[in-house]
């Protein structure tokens, strides 16, 4: 799905350090081995800075009450100083290198800069503001500067070497010997082998590309806040529900402005372009959202992205690769830009032509629509789309997206993602009260499981506000693992950017939003289940195409008839959802889609092309690029990427550069996963629903994927079960 769905997306947006990510995106409790209480000499002024502190919360909640902007910044130079003594102690243990004192006891350290820079950096996506951007535009740089010393450090890397060399002679069972290979790989991947010009070099591109992909994202989130399109004439709000109109009534009075006002912000943007029967102001509103940073102003990210091109095509380099994508996919299951190119190639067949079919039909729609109000013939555009096909969808199927909102109360529809978990995995939610919470209207429940012991807690971030980023995401606050024989439980974020309810109307979702809330809690039920020792192996720390397979596994179940007469209530009569719009719902299900395969396939082609690049582009003119990228592939009018090159967070600010393909990837493990429940007589089958957890959503990266999903399902994925639930079954490409 969309970067609305992600999720996984770890907070920290300094994308560059490749090895930070992969070996301190977790959060560890302070319990203090010999190694921690040997370097507990630094002042860590925990007297005055809270996040320097044991957090006395229940369950070590973070205290956001106590936690200032200004304190950030200190803590994380002070965790900084804390981890460089551990990484000494570990260099000047003068006992041979072995995997306690060498592996493990740098797997462990770094737990408080950890805990500070992933509640930064949460914080900085989710709850922003202009104080919070000048520190991160300060506190990038030393991260990536201070985790490049460390996986550049000669001395520590030959430690690492040592113990990797002699593996062997150690009795490793599975996750020791996974956790041992993959910090030996992380190593070289972080530039432990170059020579110090080299590393040097290496160290200024990191840099540079933490602080560019941070321009990249506070240029997109200035982009979406200063779009307004401001309606003063009531004509104009032709087509609009109510409930849409009410809520563009409130953002007017809340920007103290006349009549209605509409944003880029989904809950706005997707119900205008659906059905405001105004074509020239949907054709603004369109423009507002394709064109974001593509102004040639202050928000213009075409320069931003083009050098991190540059740089990263001479940081694969300097590593030893032909190019960024080769680099990157080397720790996938696809492996490389080839066979992700293979498989985009044999979709993009099938779904252009069921795009192609798919315009044909609007164009008719369109054609008797402007004819029957007096108007000339137009040719279907991009920024039509959305509007006719909500009109062919509702001749087609008598069915619209205005008559399944009612049933999908946001609440009930957490309610019934929770159900699911529920019946799947015995799992409890139970709501927690005055916990403290970064903003206001957050919901914070805590899980249990079927005996009723403490799992982890769960903090969901519903609603848009101006300093948050758009789209919707999985993060932490602290991830599992298991220490001194101590388990330390996930506390895990979900954050949305929902429908605000408005003018005494509740929070109604449309089904996009319902499934992206089922996809995130997917998320969080992988980070919620981790059953690992080691935290950098622990819940969503695997490879790109496999962290969103657990995540559309869960869409799955959002749409099951047996599934919604659980939570689909009307929120008004309280009334089920009816089997006739089920059945509607279920007709449908393959309607479009081909528009929404082509629109995705033709981001990932993009982003393959743009990291498949192996020398310097040069200066060159970024929407050309683009369009050449698009033309070759055919890509017709009406249908632009789903992401273009100047507001493609994913692979310029989220760390999926190379990797947007990981969600075409990952739908055919999902689709093929979900067939094996449906292939029981009980869709809740007890026995397949323990095996997905314990083989797949308890393991992390304790194994490879392919292996975690071969004991789940006793054989390799197929790609059967994606076509016939996309409707390509029986389609060949042109």
């Amino acid at each position: 799905m969309q970067y609305s769905s992600i999720k996984i997306i770890i907070a920290i947006l300094v994308a560059s350090f490749f090895f930070a990510c992969s070996h301190g995106n977790r959060v560890k409790e302070t319990s203090k081995t010999m190694t921690e209480i040997k370097v507990e000499t630094t002042d860590m002024k925990s007297e005055t800075n809270p996040l320097l502190k044991e957090f006395n919360t229940e369950f070590s909640l973070p205290p956001f009450n106590e936690i200032k902007d200004g304190d950030y910044l200190p803590a994380a130079k002070e965790a900084m100083k804390v981890h460089n003594a551990e990484i000494k102690a570990i260099i000047e243990n003068s006992d041979e290198p072995d995997f306690k004192n060498t592996i493990e006891s740098f797997e462990y350290s770094g737990a408080l800069l950890n805990r500070v820079i992933l509640l930064f950096f949460a914080k900085h996506s989710a709850n922003t503001n202009s104080e919070i951007q000048k520190i991160a535009q300060e506190i990038s740089p030393l991260i990536s500067s201070h985790y490049d010393n460390i996986s550049m450090n000669s001395e520590l890397f030959e430690k690492v070497k040592s113990v990797y060399n002699k593996k062997d002679l150690f009795d490793l069972n599975g996750e020791q010997t996974r956790l041992l290979e993959e910090t030996f790989k992380n190593f070289k991947r972080g530039g432990a082998l170059l020579n110090d010009k080299d590393k040097k070099r290496l160290n200024d591109i990191n840099m540079q590309l933490s602080l560019l992909s941070l321009k990249f994202e506070e240029n997109l989130l200035g982009e979406n806040n200063r779009f307004e399109l401001n309606i003063t004439d009531e004509k104009d709000l032709s087509g609009l529900s109510s409930a849409v109109i009410d809520g563009a009534k409130d953002a007017a009075l809340k920007d103290e402005k006349d009549g209605w006002m509409f944003t880029l912000h989904k809950p706005s943007f997707i119900p205008f372009m659906q059905f405001a029967d105004n074509r020239n102001l949907r054709e603004k509103m369109f423009n507002g959202y394709s064109q974001r940073g593509n102004h040639n102003d202050e928000f213009d990210n075409k320069a931003v992205l083009l050098k991190m091109v540059r740089l990263r095509i001479e940081k694969a380099q300097l590593l030893g690769y032909r190019t960024h994508a080769d680099y990157a996919l080397e720790d996938t299951m696809a492996k490389s830009a080839e066979n992700v190119d293979k498989l985009l190639q044999k979709l993009w067949l099938v779904s252009l032509k069921g795009a192609k079919h798919e315009a044909e039909e609007l164009q008719k729609i369109m054609d008797k629509d402007l004819k029957s109000k007096g108007l000339p013939e137009e040719k279907l555009m991009a920024f039509d789309w959305f509007y006719y096909t909500e009109k062919l969808r509702k001749k087609s199927f008598d069915l619209s997206d205005s008559e399944l909102r009612p049933y999908f109360l946001l609440e009930n529809v957490q309610k019934g993602a929770f159900l699911v978990a529920g019946k799947l995995y015995g799992l409890k939610f139970i709501p927690l009260n005055n916990v403290p919470v970064y903003r206001d209207d957050i919901k914070v429940v805590e899980v249990r499981d079927s005996e009723d012991k403490h799992v982890g807690v769960l903090y969901l971030d519903y609603f848009p506000q101006e300093g948050k980023q758009q789209g919707a995401w999985m993060t932490e606050f602290r991830g599992q693992e298991i220490k001194n024989e101590n388990f330390i439980h996930p506390i895990i974020v979900n954050v949305f950017n929902f429908t605000r309810p408005s003018q005494g109307e509740p929070s109604l979702l449309s089904l996009e939003e319902v499934e992206t809330l089922f996809h995130e809690f997917g998320h969080a039920l992988h980070g919620l289940l981790s059953d690992v020792h080691y935290p950098s192996l622990s819940g969503t720390n695997v490879s790109r195409d496999f962290v969103e397979m657990p995540s559309q596994f869960m869409e799955n179940w959002a749409v099951e008839p047996e599934v919604l007469k659980e939570y689909a209530f009307h929120y008004e009569t309280s009334e089920p959802i009816s089997d006739e719009l089920i059945q509607k719902m279920e007709n449908s299900s393959k309607f479009n889609q081909g528009f929404i395969t082509v629109e995705y396939l033709a981001a990932a082609l993009l982003d393959m092309k743009w990291h498949t690049l192996d020398k310097d582009p040069g200066d060159i003119d970024v929407n050309q690029f683009e369009n050449k990228v698009l033309e070759k592939l055919g890509l017709i009018r009406e249908i632009i990427p789903r992401y273009k090159s100047t507001y493609f967070a994913h692979i310029f600010s989220g760390g999926y550069s190379s990797g947007y393909y990981s969600y075409i990837y990952s739908a055919v493990l999902d689709s093929d996963a979900f067939f094996a429940f449906k292939e029981q007589p009980d869709l809740f089958d007890s026995e397949t629903a323990k095996s997905f957890k314990e083989n797949i959503l308890t393991k992390g990266n304790s194994d490879k994927p392919l292996n975690l999903y071969m004991n789940f399902r006793g054989r390799e994925p197929s790609i059967e079960p994606l076509l016939i639930k996309r409707g390509f079954q029986n389609v060949k490409g042109e």
